[in-house]
């Protein structure tokens, strides 16, 4: 064979083998019915929450307790770099590839099989961002041949998801005043006219911003609709004003003593930073809107008024807008004009159970809340618009499934509204003082739970709420408003209750609000938490462990120590007939940023930043 030949040769097999490349970076993609089957299907994680509902349940079963002790490492992959901070993500997996968001706006697509990178982008970031509680993202979406997330100067972008090129991106609000973005957006399906949508939130409470949630084209990324989540201000249809939200007067927030709305409310906060649930059925995106602004109630109140006679809608509690026009229809509020930062943006889990006295079917929304109470509500009145002022609650139950709740005590099932402990809001400051006296809240700011999503078994019929025992102390100090700078007027200490542990594991009977069973750790839990048919629970702890429970009993069966603290949203799939298990690993988020006496706690957790895959080999789940 001559030169010429070889080399005609070696080209033939170069082209060859970059045509086969790009045949296997072509994939497949990703249809509604797919994303609509999440919850059902093994082979792919599509969705944040693994499905519509949120409940964060799979169907798979090789892992249980019998077997779980075999789960071995398959792959690390490290993020790299000096940007480690919070990984508070959780990942997707589709056709073989991994999708991974980490700190600072960067996104990985990992090989499943491998760990090893197929590409990366890096979001170039300003020197101006304004992120409140670390450098975090908390994941993807996925539809047809696209990836998208949000960034830290508030933007969204959508890449090909198989090579990492980015096909649009679409600044939504300006970064400089505190707009951001850090929750995983969600693809939705208007049931009415058939259009598929991406919704994602905006973050930014703490910077005195007006809180939006928007309906894009996946395709093109241009606005659908957009609905701010405080009372008064105008949404958009198709761009243009459409309706205000609730009442275009505002009578929820407070005003002067000359009639006119208080400056607050045009930093009204509201954010849905955390990432949206869909009721199919009734064609609804369920969100938790954010804490409004300022922290400080005393600048939301008319002076010399009480401030319990103020909502200050629609902060502080769950959502429930039209996926066709972006209309509010239903709204519940956790905590009315929320004076401790107690927000509303966990996850809002959709779930049915047969009601015990008369044996129909409840479609329910179930919510576990930073004030620290368990909230079930009735989804099917939410539809019609129960929540509003002078209509039905849609309130079921509300029972604390935290200890040492200070702020309240309990909940008036007639009319939705918290039992309210006297002298629990910080008082104003005294004539001349730059700070009011400081009081004694639990919980704290940071709550009962966080971001940090819950999990639903519809086996056991409970809830895995990873929680934390922690209280502050609180005062209030003077402000103004200020663009771009921190709006609370509020100073805060975050104090541990109890001597032996912080983190608590705790699964809840949403029927009765009763603790089935619960588990202890010495560090805040920050993690998110998964569970499947195998009868198992997953979470992570601040100490570097991935962990393993008895979904019925909670007694502790397997974990493995990662290298530095657990924040994010354990997923498992099944690929090749065996069944992986992967989470990412990189301490952050707003406990050593914000945690007082918990950052003290947690200094000695090393950095770090990887995601870590885990898989039961087949001969082990065949035994």
């Amino acid at each position: 064979m001559d030169r010429y030949q070889l080399v005609r040769g070696a080209i033939a097999v170069a082209v060859s083998a970059v045509f086969s490349v790009g045949m296997a970076q072509a994939g497949k993609t990703v249809s509604w019915e797919d994303i609509r089957n999440d919850d059902k299907t093994t082979g792919d994680v599509l969705s944040y929450g693994l499905g519509l509902k949120a409940q964060r349940y799979s169907p798979l079963k090789q892992l249980n307790p019998k077997t779980v002790a075999g789960l071995v490492p398959a792959w690390s992959f490290s993020f790299g770099g000096e940007k480690q901070r919070g990984q508070e993500g959780q990942a997707l997996v589709h056709d073989g590839v991994v999708y991974i968001t980490a700190s600072y706006s960067r996104f990985f697509a990992v090989d499943a099989r491998t760990g090893k990178r197929l590409w990366e982008y890096e979001h170039r970031l300003p020197d101006d961002i304004r992120p409140c509680c670390d450098v975090v993202n908390r994941g993807p979406a996925i539809y047809g041949d696209k990836v998208f997330f949000g960034t830290l100067d508030a933007s969204i972008v959508a890449l090909d998801k198989n090579t990492g090129k980015v096909v649009w991106k679409e600044k939504f609000a300006d970064h400089k005043v505190g707009y951001t973005m850090t929750g995983a957006p969600f693809i939705v399906k208007d049931q009415k006219t058939g259009r598929v949508l991406l919704v994602h939130g905006s973050s930014g409470d703490e910077f005195g911003v007006v809180g939006y949630l928007y309906a894009r084209d996946p395709d093109t990324g241009e606005e659908v609709w957009a609905r701010p989540l405080v009372e008064g201000h105008m949404g958009r249809l198709n761009g243009k004003d459409s309706t205000p939200t609730g009442d275009p007067k505002a009578p929820s927030w407070p005003r002067n003593k000359d009639g006119q709305l208080v400056e607050a409310w045009k930093h009204g906060g509201g954010a849905p930073w955390q990432t949206a649930s869909f009721d199919a059925e009734n064609n609804m995106v369920v969100i938790g809107a954010g804490n409004p602004a300022p922290w400080n109630t005393w600048h939301r109140t008319q002076e010399g008024d009480d401030p319990r006679n103020w909502d200050s809608l629609f902060t502080s509690g769950q959502a429930y807008v039209d996926a066709s026009t972006g209309e509010l229809k239903g709204f519940y509020q956790h905590t009315p004009n929320d004076a401790w930062d107690f927000s509303g943006n966990n996850s809002v889990v959709l779930f049915e159970y047969k009601d015990p006295k008369t044996g129909k079917l409840v479609k329910a929304s179930a919510h576990a809340d930073r004030n620290g109470f368990f909230f079930v509500t009735d989804r099917e009145k939410l539809a019609t618009g129960a929540g509003y002022p002078n209509k039905p609650t849609s309130l079921i139950g509300a029972w604390p499934f935290v200890d040492g709740i200070t702020w309240s005590k309990g909940f008036d099932l007639k009319t939705g509204k918290p039992i309210e402990v006297s002298g629990q809001r910080p008082p104003m400051p005294k004539d001349g003082a730059d700070k009011g006296d400081s009081i004694f809240v639990s919980p704290p700011f940071l709550g009962g739970t966080n971001w940090h999503p819950m999990s639903y078994s519809p086996d056991t019929g409970l809830f895995y709420i990873p929680a934390n025992h922690w209280a502050m102390d609180y005062w209030t100090e003077k402000l103004t408003y200020k663009a771009g700078s921190a709006y609370l007027g509020q100073g805060f200490r975050i104090k541990r209750l109890f001597d032996d542990h912080v983190g608590i594991l705790r699964a809840i009977d949403p029927v009765t609000g009763k603790i089935a069973w619960e588990h202890k750790e010495k560090f805040p839990l920050w993690a998110g938490t998964l569970t499947t048919a195998g009868g198992l629970v997953f979470t992570g702890t601040a100490d570097g462990y991935i962990k393993a429970f008895d979904a019925k009993n909670g007694k502790e069966l397997w974990k493995f120590q990662t290298g530095s603290g657990v924040v994010s949203v354990p997923i498992t799939w099944e690929m090749d007939g065996e069944q992986y298990v992967g989470i990412q690993s990189g301490y952050g988020g707003a406990v050593p940023l914000w945690g007082g006496d918990m950052a003290e706690l947690t200094k000695q957790v090393t950095q770090g930043g990887s995601m870590w895959v885990f898989k039961l080999p087949s001969k082990v789940a065949s035994r």
